[in-house]
């Protein structure tokens, strides 16, 4: 089975003679660097480029092309060598892209001789960045596995050769860069632009992208301020830098600055020619087109009604899927991330300019006060009232420049959230009434919705990536309820939330059962998005107290029965699962994936564990951590539902666990935390409109297509 890698993400190689082949939106520079185990070059002689493309186990490309294949031996390297980088470079000739935000996201496939793909990644995210390091190889006791590292450098090639210690970094890319320049004329063309829509990937480039995660590396990544969460991207697992609040302050605070521009890095195309003059008799506005790195014409990019009219004086109206990717559903993906990037930005452009104008009256009336003569009379009361005039102004202007921003970012979502595919859509969008059961598995899934107090209409979908890399963890303590502090936004969620709820806070019992009816949603929502067969659910229910909210997965038959209450049924489970990872990781270690079991099923698992720790012995807390560390790399995943506070007499010994997973609350919460720009986003649960039926109609047409043979 192909992983199919986020930022960060490693998988281990049952192979040591590999190819990995990369595929880009144009002609790019490929190279491999040896370094040891702290990654550091020793000298010239470990890096493989088109002037010396061949080092001991690695052959390299020549000259720039938009498709590449690598040759590496892992068996062949030196001994010293414990970590191999693939790097990926624009060239500085004419007619290169000036930047990897310019295309489509470039593509890695690890694969075996015989063309069987072992793992993908797609570097989505960049922006200003010329140079990348696209994957790495790297050994680990004995055994070579491979990392999607993603890290961009605006620097090119001097900067990315620096960074991994090499002192010779400016003179060597002068070198690469003249090999380049000789070999130029056999550059390879970009690869044909995939139709809007079409599901396959192109051989030499399969991968779907991640979040993530940014700005010189890829997309934010949301984390929780509790140790145990992160979102959004979770695709995306690179700290990025928080570099925009900074700049962003003069444009919130100048009436004249730009308007969103939406071909920003996450949506940007490359430069298309001009259209002929029209004539005096046609029509003189046309709908906004896709971006020219999915060159389709635009009825066959675009649905028509996913696109607004533009406006005859107005900036350019926004379209569903203007973003760059291999198909509409990676479009729209990367559109997602682009509106969360803009919501960032200009929120903390406004909440910068706020902040100066705060400080600015404070120094002005410190200032006009500090003489004795104007505290007396009415030269104080004029300083006052100037200062407190000047602050009125910055913050009126703050407060225009952020309405005009989130004026489009809501015109955009109105056309974006109506086109999104099941995988991405919210359980009250009526795409769920025409749902199929899918031949494939999407590359995210929504995972609730995120906003901010500015601008309470406008929710962001919290987009995760597949398969996915980290568990997750329903928060049924009354932490929920108080992290962040009052919030009437949250009251504002609470109102929208599928379930009904009682006047004023939920209680203990009302939060557990919203709780597991998350935990159901979600499950309901990976079953759906995945093919017939592919994805399983079980549950550990010690206390037998979650049927009620279990019946839609039981009725459907995706739950086979009821979890075995006690500690009978904890240990069963448990032991299964356990069972399955080891036969898995034996099989991947020693290259026998054909000699497992035939009573194993070969589905990804999603365990629910309801009611945590009750039932939990010492043994079968042991298996559980070990599931959470090692079962998303073989496909079992864990959800929890429970109260940490419940936990505190096992001590410290939990904390690895729940640092592991990703904290999610069942209703309305600021808890979760980007590190671009600090914000605290709320976070809203994924769970259906109040009486709605959808849940169980989506899970009764995926059992009757499992029953389809």
């Amino acid at each position: 089975m192909t992983a199919e890698l986020v930022r960060g993400q490693n998988h281990l190689l049952d192979r040591t003679r590999v190819e990995i082949r990369v595929a880009a939106g144009g002609p790019v520079v490929a190279g491999v660097t040896l370094g040891d185990a702290q990654g550091r070059l020793s000298g010239v002689e470990a890096v493989a480029h088109p002037g010396a493309p061949r080092r001991t186990g690695i052959e390299v490309p020549r000259q720039a092309a938009a498709e590449h294949r690598i040759a590496v031996d892992l068996d062949a390297l030196p001994a010293a060598v414990h970590r191999v980088s693939v790097l990926l470079a624009l060239p500085s000739t004419t007619g290169a892209l000036p930047t990897f935000g310019a295309a489509a996201a470039p593509a890695v496939a690890v694969t075996g001789l015989d063309g069987t793909a072992l793992a993908r990644y797609t570097l989505t995210g960049l922006d200003a960045e010329s140079a990348v390091v696209a994957v790495e190889l790297y050994r680990r006791q004995g055994a070579w596995k491979v990392r999607a590292v993603g890290q961009g450098y605006a620097g090119g090639l001097p900067a990315m050769l620096h960074d991994q210690g090499l002192p010779q970094a400016a003179e060597l890319a002068a070198e690469i860069e003249q090999a380049v320049g000789l070999g130029q004329a056999r550059a390879v063309p970009a690869p044909a632009p995939v139709a809007a829509g079409r599901s396959e990937r192109p051989v030499t480039g399969p991968v779907v992208p991640p979040a993530g995660d940014r700005p010189s590396s890829s997309a934010p990544r949301t984390t929780s301020d509790d140790p145990a969460a992160s979102a959004h991207g979770a695709g995306h697992t690179a700290e990025p830098t928080a570099a925009a609040a900074p700049g962003a302050e003069t444009d919130a605070a100048s009436p004249a600055a730009a308007p969103v521009d939406y071909r920003h890095p996450r949506r940007r195309s490359t430069p298309t020619p001009p259209d002929p003059a029209p004539s005096p008799a046609a029509t003189p506005s046309a709908p906004a087109t896709a971006p020219a790195a999915a060159t389709v014409p635009a009825a066959a990019t675009v649905p028509a009604a996913a696109t607004v009219p533009a406006a005859a004086d107005g900036p350019a109206q926004p379209v569903a899927g203007d973003a760059a990717g291999w198909s509409m559903e990676e479009r729209l993906y990367n559109q997602v991330w682009g509106m969360f990037e803009d919501l960032a930005r200009s929120v903390a452009a406004y909440r910068s300019a706020a902040d100066f104008a705060a400080s600015r009256m404070e120094q002005e009336l410190d200032e006009a006060l500090a003489d004795p003569r104007n505290r007396l009379g009415t030269a104080g009361d004029v300083a006052r009232a100037t200062a407190r005039d000047r602050h009125a102004t910055l913050v009126t202007q703050a407060r225009a420049a952020l309405d005009r921003d989130l004026g489009q970012l809501v015109a955009e979502s109105q056309v974006v959230e109506p086109a999104l595919p099941p995988a991405f859509a919210r359980w009250d969008s009526p795409v769920w009434h025409g749902y199929q059961a899918p031949q494939e598995r999407p590359m995210a899934l929504r995972l609730g919705d995120l906003h901010l107090p500015e601008v309470l209409d406008l929710r962001i979908p919290m987009l995760v990536r597949l398969p996915l890399e980290r568990g997750l963890w329903i928060d049924s303590g009354p932490a929920a309820l108080v992290h962040g502090g009052p919030d009437p936004e949250r009251e504002v969620g609470r109102r929208e939330l599928g379930s009904a709820l009682t006047d004023g806070p939920p209680d203990e019992a009302e939060l557990g059962r919203l709780a597991m009816e998350t935990a159901v949603a979600i499950a309901a929502r990976l079953l759906a998005v995945h093919p017939p067969g592919d994805f399983a659910v079980q549950v550990i229910d010690p206390a037998g107290t979650a049927a009620p909210a279990l019946a839609p997965l039981v009725e459907s038959g995706a739950l086979p029965a009821l979890p075995v209450p006690g500690a009978q049924g904890v240990a069963s489970v448990l032991e299964g699962l356990t069972r399955r990872v080891d036969l898995v990781q034996m099989a991947v270690r020693h290259r026998a994936a054909d000699s497992l079991p035939p009573d194993l099923d070969p589905a990804e698992q999603l365990l629910i564990v309801h009611d945590f720790p009750h039932g939990f012995d010492e043994r079968a807390l042991t298996r559980l951590r070990y599931l959470a560390d090692e079962g998303p790399a073989v496909g079992v995943h864990l959800l929890m539902v429970a109260d940490r506070a419940r936990t505190r007499e096992y001590g410290p010994v939990l904390d690895p666990l729940w640092r592991s997973l990703l904290r999610i609350t069942p209703v309305p919460d600021a808890h979760l935390a980007d590190p671009w720009v600090g914000h605290a986003w709320t976070y809203e649960p994924p769970l259906a409109p109040a009486g709605s039926q959808v849940v169980r109609q989506v899970l009764g047409q995926l059992a009757a297509a499992r029953r389809t043979p």
